[in-house]
């Protein structure tokens, strides 16, 4: 039986009372900001074992908004969408077979007397090894081979070993590029329709927001890849035209390889200019080698740290810092993988984010006047979808995601197209 307080008493406080308000305000900021980090931190370790799965799937993505476009103005002239999308893959891998076929014949027919250059440079470091200060005899020689067979015969094992998992990661490269090449294909074909069936999954009053934030966010996919794209002819450029001013033999396939290394970050970068540097040292000599290794930092630097902070920053609407801080966070966090992805995953949530933040589906002209309003479903027929998903499918805008049309919205959606179709067929789509 509760006591009742005596009159005049003061009324009991609660312990909460005695913490103040901004201390209140500093904690259900905490806990908020605690559920979000976690959730990101699971995500990504989750995506992080999922990754043979998740890195081909996100290439395909980069690969359609590069291609989409073209795919788009085959369908304005009324080609089919099979077509269309036959003719994009075809000469888009013709291109890179013929600009890998360029680079491998011109580099075999420089590389006879590059070779030759190269065993007159080995023979003189080889006449310097033991002729100048080192004073190495042939005892010497042989000792230090003898001790290198040595060390190989005793790691036999961890090299075997070593080269099992190369032979293991060569395989899931294979298996990537296959599952790549097969999703962008449907991504391409179907991806207006894969988009409008994710968004029938929500709730009607949820639909207009994920399709006009998925359009944004799409948008800033298509712009990345453009602007990577310029950055790339930019870094080939740069380089190869350095390579022709030093008289480094092969300038144009070596720009042709950093063109094509450009879109491997960090390794594609490594590669190529450690081939430009090589060259310029087994044509040229050490000088012109150490003058080509200015050029390529020079160019490298400055597109890190200017040109695609400042293009790509305006491109996705990133500041140029956070374009830096994406792809630093993201080498560390995950690799290669973490440095390709970062800065479009971050131009997408930004888009995404300032969307929905600013309501922007409100300003769209998405749906007619008359269904505006609170939805109001009246009895379906037999097989038939419910009105607000019938009003949704004939009214509205879902772009390409990934698909055949850019958002400029000059072809038909796929909502619009499936609203030509029999409603048990727009249901199922």
């Amino acid at each position: 039986m509760a006591v009742a307080p005596e009159p005049g008493a003061p009324p009991r406080r609660d312990s909460a009372d005695y913490v103040s308000f901004g201390v209140r305000i500093a904690a259900s900021w905490a806990w908020r900001v605690a559920v979000v980090v976690g959730t990101t931190g699971l995500l990504v370790w989750m995506l992080g074992h999922l990754s043979l799965l998740v890195v081909p799937l996100m290439i395909a993505a980069l690969l359609s908004g590069l291609l989409s476009p073209i795919v788009s103005r085959l369908r304005r002239l009324r080609v089919p969408v099979g077509i269309a999308v036959g003719i994009t893959l075809l000469g888009f891998l013709g291109l890179v077979t013929a600009l890998v076929t360029i680079v491998s014949r011109t580099m075999a027919r420089g590389f006879e007397p590059l070779w030759q250059q190269a065993v007159a440079g080995l023979e003189t470091v080889e006449e310097w090894i033991f002729t100048g200060p080192l004073q190495f005899s042939n005892d010497d020689m042989a000792d230090l081979t003898n001790e290198t067979l040595e060390q190989l015969r005793n790691n036999s094992s961890e090299i075997l070993s070593e080269a099992l998992s190369w032979g293991s990661t060569l395989g899931h490269i294979v298996a990537g590029i296959l599952l790549a090449l097969f999703a962008l294909i449907f991504f391409l074909l179907e991806g207006q329709r894969i988009w409008a069936f994710i968004v029938r999954l929500l709730p009607a009053d949820a639909r207009r927001p994920v399709d006009g934030a998925g359009r944004r966010g799409w948008k800033s996919l298509v712009n990345y890849v453009r602007v990577q794209l310029f950055v790339a002819f930019v870094d080939a450029v740069g380089i190869g035209l350095g390579a022709v001013i030093l008289g480094v033999p092969l300038a144009v396939p070596l720009g042709v390889l950093v063109f094509l290394g450009s879109f491997i970050p960090i390794l594609g970068a490594l590669v190529t200019g450690t081939v430009a540097v090589l060259l310029a040292l087994v044509a040229n000599g050490w000088v012109n080698a150490l003058i080509m290794l200015i050029v390529v930092l020079a160019v490298q630097q400055a597109e890190s740290h200017i040109l695609q902070p400042l293009v790509m920053g305006k491109a996705v609407s990133l500041h140029p810092l956070a374009v830096v801080l994406a792809v630093t966070g993201g080498t560390l966090l995950a690799g290669i993988a973490g440095a390709l992805f970062a800065v479009p995953l971050l131009a997408i949530a930004n888009a995404v984010i300032k969307y929905l933040a600013d309501r922007g589906w409100e300003r769209d002209p998405v749906l007619p006047p008359a269904a505006t309003g609170p939805p109001v479903d009246p009895a379906p027929a037999a097989g038939a979808p419910p009105a607000s998903d019938a009003a949704y499918a004939s009214s509205s805008s879902v772009d390409d995601w990934p698909a055949p049309a850019d958002l400029d919205g000059e072809e038909p959606s796929v909502a619009q197209e499936t609203s030509s179709r029999s409603p048990s067929e727009r249901h199922g789509a």
